[in-house]
C-alpha cells in the first residue's frame, strides 16, 4: 500500500488511484525568465524519484509538468533588455531542459506551455464570471475567495485569518480588489505588452490560472497527483484549487509538497531573498549524480541544506558505487534478494522514505561485497538487489560504461567452461582477459572483472 503526506489533510494516507494500475500526477513547472535554482532541481528531482518508483512498481505513470511561458517577470526582463519575450522564454526553456537531463531526470510525458491553453483559460474564466465567482474590475477579472467555502484549506488557516499576500503577483490591482486575497485570473495589458482577446478586454492569463486548466485539460477531474514545492503551497496551489471548486469540479485527490532547499542560516532559498544558489554551478563543478545523492538521503519533506561538505560526501560515496559497478558488471543477473526487495518496497511505501531506503542500498552493497569476497552464493542476488533499488532512484553507475559488453561475455564464458570443467579453455580465457589489462577475480558466485 502505497502512502503519501497528503497536505490538505495533513496526514500521510494511502494513494487511492483514480483508475487502477494508472497514475496521473501534474508537477508545477518552471517560470522560464532566468537559470534554474537549487530549488528547481530539488522539485524536479524528487518527482522524477517518485515517478520512477511508481514505475519501478508496476505502474503507468502520465506526468504532466507546465512550463509558464508568459508571466510579469519574463515581460520585466525583455523590457529591461529590449529583447522580444518570446527570445527570453526560449532560450531559459532551452537552458532549463538541458540541466534536467545532466541531472538524469526523465522528460514529462507532457510538457504543455501556458501560452498554448490561452483560449481555454478565457473559456474558464468566463464561465467562473458567469457563476458570479469571478468579477470584472479596471484593471482586470478577478476570482472572489469569499466565493469558495474552504478557500485556506491547504494554508490551514481561515479566510479571516489569513493574511493577503502571497508575493509581488499578488500587488496587482490591490486597489481594485473586493477582498484582499482575491487574485487575479485575466490581466490588462499595457501598451507594448503582449496581450490575447478576451471579452473583458485584451490582456494575458493570471498566474494561478495557467495550472488549473491544463491540468484539468490533460489529466482530467479527479487526476491523483498535485505536486510542487512547499513555497507554492499558498496561494499558488490554493489558488488552483480554489478555481476548480469554485467550477464545481474536482481536482487533484491529493496533493503533496517538498521542502526547502535552505542556506548555511537555514533560511530558505528564494529570489526575494537574494541567497539563490545557481543550480548550473553545482553541475558545472561537481558530478551531476551528486545532488540526486543528497535528497535522497534527506526525507523529501524536510528542508535540506546543500553546501560544498555534504555535495563532497555524496561523491566520495558514488565513487564507491562506481567502483562496486566495475567489480559487479560481469556477475552474472541474478534474481534480486527478495528480502532486500521487499524491505525496499516497505520504506518507499511509506511516504517516500529515502533516506532509509539509501541506507538500505549502500548496507546491501557492503554485504554483496562480503560476500564477492567469501565466495558465497547470495552475491549475485544482493549484487542485483542494489542494481534494482538504483534503477528505482535513477542513480546511474558511472562507471558501468567501463566494462565492454564483449569482456563481459568472455567472463561469462569463463564461468561456463568452469562449470563444464574444461579448465584449459578456462584458464585460456582468464590469460586472455588478464593480458588486456583486466583484473580477474573468480570466486564460488562466479568472475568478476575490473580494471
Amino acid at each position: 500500500m502505497f502512502r503519501l503526506y497528503d497536505t490538505a489533510t495533513s496526514e500521510v494516507r494511502e494513494l487511492r488511484l483514480r483508475t487502477p494500475g494508472r497514475v496521473g500526477i501534474y508537477l508545477c513547472g518552471p517560470t522560464v525568465y532566468g537559470p534554474p535554482h537549487l530549488g528547481h532541481g530539488r522539485a524536479t528531482l524528487v518527482y522524477d524519484i517518485l515517478r520512477r518508483y511508481l514505475t519501478w512498481s508496476g505502474l503507468e505513470v502520465t506526468l504532466v509538468s507546465n512550463i509558464t511561458d508568459i508571466d510579469d517577470k519574463i515581460i520585466d526582463r525583455a523590457n529591461r533588455e529590449g529583447r522580444p519575450w518570446q527570445d527570453i522564454t526560449h532560450k531559459c526553456e532551452s537552458v532549463w531542459f538541458d540541466a534536467m537531463s545532466r541531472l538524469n531526470v526523465e522528460r514529462p510525458t507532457l510538457v504543455p506551455h501556458a501560452t498554448e491553453y490561452v483560449d481555454q483559460m478565457v473559456g474558464m474564466i468566463a464561465e467562473l464570471v458567469e457563476r458570479g465567482r469571478a468579477y470584472a474590475t479596471a484593471d482586470g477579472v478577478y476570482l472572489s475567495v469569499t466565493s469558495v467555502n474552504d478557500y485556506g484549506l491547504l494554508a490551514h488557516q481561515s479566510l479571516d485569518d489569513m493574511l493577503s499576500g502571497g508575493g509581488d503577483r499578488e500587488v496587482f490591482g490591490a486597489e481594485n480588489k473586493n477582498h484582499p486575497a482575491d487574485f487575479a485570473l485575466w490581466k490588462f495589458s499595457k501598451p507594448g505588452e503582449p496581450s490575447w482577446p478576451s471579452p473583458w478586454g485584451d490582456g494575458r492569463p493570471g498566474w494561478h490560472s495557467e495550472c488549473v486548466v491544463m491540468s484539468l485539460e490533460l489529466l482530467g477531474d479527479g487526476f491523483d497527483l498535485h505536486c510542487g514545492g512547499m513555497d507554492l503551497k499558498f496561494p499558488h496551489h490554493e489558488n488552483e484549487r480554489a478555481q476548480a471548486v469554485a467550477l464545481g469540479r474536482d481536482f487533484a485527490r491529493q496533493m503533496i509538497h517538498n521542502g526547502f532547499v535552505v542556506d548555511t542560516e537555514g533560511e530558505k532559498m528564494s529570489n526575494s531573498l537574494g541567497n539563490v544558489a545557481n543550480l548550473l554551478d553545482l553541475l558545472e563543478h561537481y558530478d551531476p549524480r551528486a545532488y540526486r545523492l543528497v535528497l535522497l538521503q534527506s526525507h523529501y519533506r524536510s528542508p535540506v541544506r546543500v553546501g560544498q561538505d555534504n555535495i563532497d560526501a555524496a561523491v566520495t560515496t558514488l565513487a564507491g558505487l562506481d567502483a562496486f559497478a566495475a567489480r559487479t558488471a560481469s556477475v552474472v543477473v541474478a534474481p534480486a534478494d527478495s528480502d532486500v526487495i521487499a524491505r525496499f518496497r516497505e520504506l518507499m511505501d511509506d511516504d517516500l522514505d529515502t533516506p532509509s531506503a539509501t541506507a538500505l542500498l549502500f548496507d546491501t552493497m557492503r554485504r554483496a561485497n562480503a560476500a564477492l569476497d567469501a565466495g558465497d552464493p547470495s552475491a549475485p542476488g544482493l549484487v542485483a538487489g542494489v542494481r534494482e533499488i538504483c534503477t528505482a532512484f535513477g542513480l546511474e553507475f558511472k562507471a558501468a560504461a567501463d566494462v565492454p559488453t564483449e569482456i563481459a561475455a568472455k567472463a561469462t564464458a569463463l564461468d561456463a567452461a568452469r562449470a563444464a570443467k574444461d579448465f584449459a579453455t578456462a584458464d585460456a580465457l582468464r590469460a586472455e582477459l588478464q593480458g588486456a589489462g583486466w583484473i580477474v577475480e573468480t570466486t564460488k558466485a562466479g568472475t568478476t572483472v575490473r580494471r
